[in-house]
């Protein structure tokens, strides 16, 4: 259900804040990865898509070769419907595998022929009144189109959809299309939690101005040392999927600490150290593994080898190795970067610092391993260089 408190007072609904966002996300994430039964497997998806863009309804669709129909199977506020797979909005979204939103139903001249077989015809039949409208087409693995969502009337108080709306529900489609061809099997489950927590990641840290090529980074750094440390790869692979989700407490710091381009004072570093604490809040919940991981990242990245970190203070190895590697993997990234508040470091001053930090900051072994395979991780820093991922 779309949240009461979400609306304004003029009765419209407002977005979700980052942070709310992400509970949305992770609230359905759960529920979808311990669905068995396709009818609420379904249900859960329209409510996501629903939840997420601030839509009136959401329906689902999905292909009846067979027949050549396209069917609703789950619709918000109105009963199964049907109709032929070239008909409508959604018609033209499947046959095209081209998303869509427009601003208004019956204003529209591009889609009006579209729009009188499908979403208008459908107003006549039901009384409703169809304004914005957006279709994405969702996919199995193998690159099929299985169907699509249709959000229907954007109830903020501008009541249009927008290009972020689209991108979520781009994301919510591509769970979708996974989770029902698989929906019993783990492995897919998982490999959409993988999708879910990267762009998750990339989302907080573009909150800081970051790029989120940070986050691919860090987390091929902290495979490669991870193995060096001699992790098995499926450790190893669990810590590169959780990795990227080690700053996503930053979505709770206020804008005016976490892009301030200078020294952040006293207090306003004490508000910014707790977003360690808030990411694993909003991680710890799953049972899934891959979560459980990035709850740990999250809250133990900032804790240091001598005991001085953050937030608990930890020492040694009562800090978990994922957190010691990704502390490693974060700083050298992080110093070698283009900040709003610093200039990139050269790379002898970055090793000048690692070496002074070990035994301090760092696991001494975890320092010992970076160094043997320094030659590896600034191969991995070039080929995901922002200047190399923004030419592909």
């Amino acid at each position: 259900m779309l949240n009461a408190e979400q609306a304004g007072s003029s009765g419209m609904m407002r977005e979700p804040e980052p942070h709310e966002m992400l509970r949305i996300i992770f609230d359905y994430a759960a529920k979808i990865a311990n669905e068995r039964r396709l009818e609420h497997l379904l249900k859960l998806m329209a409510d996501m898509g629903r939840e997420m863009i601030v839509a009136d309804r959401c329906t689902v669709w999905l292909l009846d070769h067979q027949n050549e129909e396209l069917y609703s199977a789950v619709a918000h506020g109105v009963p199964l419907l049907r109709m032929p797979l070239h008909a409508g909005l959604v018609g033209y979204s499947v046959t095209t595998g081209k998303p869509v939103f427009i601003d208004d139903a019956y204003q529209n001249v591009e889609f009006k022929e579209v729009l009188e077989s499908g979403a208008l015809a459908m107003d006549r039949k039901t009384g409703y009144r169809t304004k914005a409208l957006m279709v994405i087409p969702f996919r199995n693995n193998n690159g099929d189109i299985m169907g699509a969502y249709q959000a229907v009337n954007k109830l903020t108080e501008d009541e249009q959809f927008s290009k972020k709306d689209m991108d979520y529900l781009t994301l919510a489609a591509s769970y979708a299309g996974k989770s029902l061809e698989s929906s019993l099997l783990t492995h897919e489950i998982e490999e959409t939690q993988k999708e879910i927590i990267f762009t998750m990641g990339e989302i907080g840290e573009s909150r800081s101005k970051e790029t989120g090529n940070h986050v691919k980074r860090v987390a091929e750094f902290s495979y490669t040392l991870a193995l060096g440390l001699g992790l098995s790869e499926e450790e190893a692979e669990l810590l590169k999927i959780a990795s990227p989700m080690h700053d996503i407490g930053k979505v709770a710091i206020p804008d005016e600490v976490l892009k301030k381009p200078g020294k952040l004072t006293d207090e306003e570093f004490t508000i910014m150290k707790t977003h360690s604490q808030v990411g694993y809040e909003l991680l710890n919940k799953s049972n899934r593994k891959i979560l459980k991981a990035a709850a740990i990242v999250a809250h133990q990245h900032h804790e240091k080898w001598n005991g001085l970190g953050y937030p608990q203070g930890l020492r040694g190895e009562e800090i978990h190795i994922f957190g010691r590697i990704t502390a490693i993997a974060d700083v050298f990234d992080a110093l070698g970067s283009k900040r709003v508040y610093k200039a990139a470091w050269e790379l002898d001053r970055i090793i000048d610092l690692i070496k002074e930090e070990r035994g301090r900051h760092f696991d001494p072994q975890v320092v010992d391993v970076f160094f043997k395979l320094l030659p590896e991780l600034l191969k991995i820093r070039d080929a995901y260089s922002d200047h190399a991922l923004e030419s592909n």
